[in-house]
């Protein structure tokens, strides 16, 4: 049964879609495992960042592309794959991504430049996109029961903690030993590894109604979300009053808008609009959001923050990211059992107090900052993700039929990921903003050459470089501005997300519903 005819009563689960208890954990074991790779993904890349710098000369403007090509088209394509997983089957779609997702990764490892990096990370997309879904619809199939399915999907939450908190660490060692690609290579021997045990262990299921998937759906959006991105990442090089950057930032607004006309009436949409009627979904959906906003864009900008303005080593900055991932990964499981307790609003709502009392304590960094002064924000940070993300999944999985649980799934793991870019582009675009213009005119009185300029805009490490080479009381003078730029630029940012944290806090309060249990895929 397709999402168009969400309304209907639920199917039963193809055969193979109810193994025994012991077979259900050892598959929830193993899509845990292979989701790693897509979680692992993100902290590897944020470590690494600072070594593309030096490595490939990016700019600021340049990883978040590094970070959001990826992300676009993983979140242009999540709808339309929930349909496709549902129509041609789960188990499938999801084996399909583990083998794209490596091939994708290999690329990436050996990419010579930026833009081939940028292509590469676009093609990882497609792969993250066939993934992500897949697992959460299956762990929806096997779980039927309320409270087993909240507990599944805690740790499935865990397990993007536990990817976060080694995705650092990991990034690390390997930048210890290796060469920059061999962050991306990591991926591959998980993809393998989740490959086979995948094929003996996880039941496939479908639904035999499901109508052709809605490509014109999904162009409309990755187009869309591709235009509107831009306009933010682009709007700090080219000026926030730049034809061009207002032209790319309404025509996605307009291509947006021409998305939902479509879904509206399309007799196959990738995306049942009647699903936002339901509270626990539409609010649920809006807290992932603004829960991942803040998550990571803080996690872009700090990792640069450790590096750059601290003077850790990739694997000394991994380590110092472990208290905020680990928090993830400690809490995740735990919100169910308070979801159970206290329900879904009260539970996500606190969560997004967290992250913003977070986000605004590292605000309050400043030149001098040390890691001691911003680690209990970290640590929050963590916490508050971990109470929002499981607590809100299991809101908007339990808020739909069973049958469309690909589509459920996909549409949950679109905002997150849509957040998470949102995150990146709006708080690095603020840090960039700012940056460049204490630069600007910190350097007006020096008369820099243009293309010397150029590298001191484009990132903090393109002006520590130039203070390096300089030397002396000018260098000196050089590398402090950059930092105290830098670090104001990230202030700006983290206030930012802060505050959307809360406003998301209030729209958990006022929109999803307060008591406990509700939710359990009705038809």
């Amino acid at each position: 049964m397709t999402i168009t005819k969400g309304l209907q009563p639920a199917v039963s689960p193809s055969p193979g879609a109810g193994p025994a208890d012991n077979r259900r954990w050892a598959a929830l074991a193993v899509l845990c495992v292979s989701l790693l790779i897509v979680t692992l993904d993100t902290t590897v890349l944020n470590v690494v960042l600072p070594t593309l710098v030096r490595r490939l000369g990016a700019t600021t403007t340049e990883l978040q592309w590094i970070v959001d090509a990826y992300v676009i088209v993983f979140a242009g394509l999540l709808l339309v794959v929930g349909s496709v997983a549902d129509r041609v089957g789960r188990k499938r779609t999801f084996l399909a991504g583990l083998v794209l997702f490596a091939a994708g990764s290999t690329w990436a490892a050996f990419s010579g430049s930026v833009g081939v990096l940028i292509a590469a990370r676009a093609s990882m997309g497609i792969g993250g996109a066939l993934i992500m879904p897949s697992t959460l619809s299956i762990i929806t199939q096997m779980f039927s029961k309320v409270a087993e399915r909240q507990r599944a999907i805690g740790f499935w939450a865990g397990t993007s903690g536990v990817g976060i908190a080694l995705g650092p660490i990991i990034a690390g060692l390997l930048l210890a030993h290796f060469w920059w690609g061999s962050v991306f290579l990591i991926n591959v021997p998980v993809a393998a590894i989740g490959f086979c045990c995948a094929m003996p262990l996880v039941p496939d299921s479908k639904d035999p109604a499901a109508l052709a998937p809605d490509f014109a759906g999904a162009l409309l959006s990755v187009a869309g979300i591709a235009l509107l991105l831009w306009a933010i990442i682009e709007a700090p090089v080219r000026g926030w009053t730049s034809a061009r950057v207002i032209a790319a930032g309404l025509a996605g607004l307009a291509v947006l808008s021409c998305f939902v006309i479509w879904e509206r009436h399309s007799s196959h949409p990738m995306l049942n609009l009647n699903f936002f009627r339901r509270r626990e979904f539409s609010g649920a959906i809006g807290s992932v959001g603004m829960c991942t906003v803040g998550l990571y864009g803080a996690l872009f900008v700090l990792t640069q923050f450790l590096q750059f303005d601290l003077g850790y080593t990739p694997l000394q900055a991994g380590i110092r990211v472990l208290p905020a991932a680990g928090a993830i990964a400690v809490v995740a499981p735990l919100s169910a059992l308070l979801q159970r307790s206290v329900g879904a609003r009260l539970t996500t709502a606190a969560g997004l107090l967290i992250v913003g009392t977070g986000l605004w304590q590292v605000s309050l960094a400043t030149a001098s900052a040390t890691y001691a002064s911003i680690v209990s924000g970290m640590v929050l940070l963590g916490i508050g993700a971990g109470l929002v993300i499981p607590a809100a999944t299991a809101s908007v999985m339990g808020s739909v039929p069973l049958q469309n649980t690909g589509v459920g799934s996909a549409t949950n793991g679109t905002v997150l990921q849509l957040g998470g870019a949102l995150g990146v582009a709006i708080i690095g675009s603020l840090l960039s903003t700012r940056y460049s213009g204490k630069m600007t005119a910190a350097l007006a009185p020096y008369h820099v050459p243009h293309s010397i300029m150029q590298v001191i805009l484009g990132s903090v490490g393109g002006a520590l470089g130039v203070a390096a080479r300089l030397g002396g009381t000018l260098g000196v003078e050089l590398e402090q501005v950059a930092r105290s730029s830098f670090v104001s630029g990230m202030d700006l940012g983290m206030r930012t997300g802060a505050a959307l944290a809360i406003a998301g806090a209030v729209l958990a309060v006022v929109v999803i519903p307060g008591w406990p249990g509700r939710g359990s895929n009705r038809g």
